[in-house]
């Protein structure tokens, strides 16, 4: 039966896809088919092997000490506000992310990340035929996050084509900032987050293939990295990356605050007015979608109303109901969703990858705002297909 949910699966995916291709005829099969057999193996590397086990095993224990010593922190500032056995989000999920910020910045001032992204981004480069600067985009913003990618390739930024462009911001829609991880594994279980991430970079590109089909010419396949005209101290940067990440705490708890108490309006109109919640009707909007990605019928209204509230609102605001949710499903259900909620694939996301875009080009920012819309279904399809093959893999 897994399979031939994963044959329906895919099947949906690429249907949609080449419904709303800028250019059938232009599809490019073969690095398709290539970057999904290596999203198998990889995906059967990470949970059936000794070697994956290992290495799922490692990250989440780094994560989990990474988070253990960030509370640390929290917790001699903020120690005595928090009940007693009691966790409180804001303190022990966001505010972490100060600490996971800063981290990020050394490994970016020794220029580790930069040499992983690079190398990364250019075996991918091979792999799929792609331009460079796609490949880049696309394993930066796993690491570096929507906004922040686009800054390092500022100057290429305002001479790529539209459809370059529409490829650029998928990926960074499809991906999550490696920030913000810590914060993730604390409301899905690791493995899930871990495999997510991996997935998405290739599923980004499969669709940007379907989507927006392209040929780069040689000479145009540059890649051209910005470089900080004055690099800042060692001090400076660790201060630069907590206000960083203050920022990010900050406003994903405004966004926390406004989405699920907006929600929960929603949610009393609708049950006032026509005797059913809004979460409901949205459950039996996407449940078709849950079911043929291989979610078992009797979980599908559930899971689909976990899959749009994150593309409603945010992957957060999914997150934290789908806690309450998860011990009531299975295992093969918990799985799926998990997955597919590890991206920054939602509404808001529109208007962040467009204000950035526009804050460094303008004119591509308007662009972006034109397919905006187009740039969500990429996006969340990359998502539907992520845990397609997560799917493949779990009873």
């Amino acid at each position: 039966m897994n399979i031939i949910f994963f044959i329906t699966g895919l099947l949906l995916v690429f249907a949609i896809g080449y419904a709303v291709s800028f250019n059938r005829k232009g599809i490019k099969f073969k690095p398709i088919l290539i970057m999904l057999v290596t999203q198998i193996v990889l995906t059967f590397l990470l949970l059936n092997t000794k070697f994956g086990v290992v290495v799922i095993g490692a990250i989440s224990k780094t994560f989990s000490k990474i988070m253990e010593l960030a509370i640390s922190g929290v917790d001699f500032v903020f120690g005595g506000l928090e009940n007693a056995k009691a966790s409180t989000f804001f303190l022990d999920v966001l505010l972490p992310i100060i600490f996971i910020s800063v981290l990020i910045g050394i490994l970016n001032h020794f220029k580790v990340l930069p040499f992983i992204i690079k190398y990364v981004g250019l075996f991918l480069s091979k792999l799929n035929g792609m331009g460079k600067l796609e490949n880049y985009i696309a394993v930066s913003s796993a690491i570096l996050g929507q906004s922040e990618v686009f800054l390092t390739t500022k100057k290429q930024l305002g001479l790529v084509s539209k459809r370059r462009l529409y490829t650029l911001c998928t990926s960074a829609m499809s991906a999550v900032s490696v920030s913000i991880v810590g914060a993730y594994m604390t409301m899905l279980e690791s493995k899930y987050v871990v495999i997510a991430i991996v997935l998405n970079i290739l599923s980004a590109l499969i669709i940007a293939n379907i989507i927006n089909p392209y040929s780069i010419e040689e000479e145009g396949d540059l890649l051209l990295v910005e470089e900080e005209k004055v690099r800042p101290s060692f001090f400076q940067m660790i201060s630069d990356s907590i206000m960083d990440g203050l920022k990010i705490a900050v406003i994903v708890a405004a966004m926390l605050i406004g989405f699920i108490a907006l929600i929960n309006f929603i949610n009393f109109l609708f049950t006032a007015i026509f005797h059913i919640s809004f979460e409901t009707i949205l459950g039996y909007i996407f449940s078709p979608i849950a079911f043929l990605i291989g979610v078992p019928m009797a979980e599908t209204t559930k899971a689909g109303s976990i899959m749009a509230t994150k593309m409603v609102t945010n992957e957060f605001v999914a997150m934290i109901n789908f806690q309450g949710m998860a011990k009531g499903l299975s295992d093969r259900t918990v799985a799926i969703v998990s997955v597919f909620l590890v991206s920054f694939a939602n509404f808001s996301s529109v208007g962040i990858i467009t204000g950035s875009v526009r804050a460094l080009q303008e004119k591509q920012g308007e662009e972006v705002a034109k397919f905006g819309m187009k740039l969500l279904l990429g996006s969340t399809l990359a998502s539907i297909l992520s845990a397609t093959v997560m799917g493949l893999f779990i009873s």
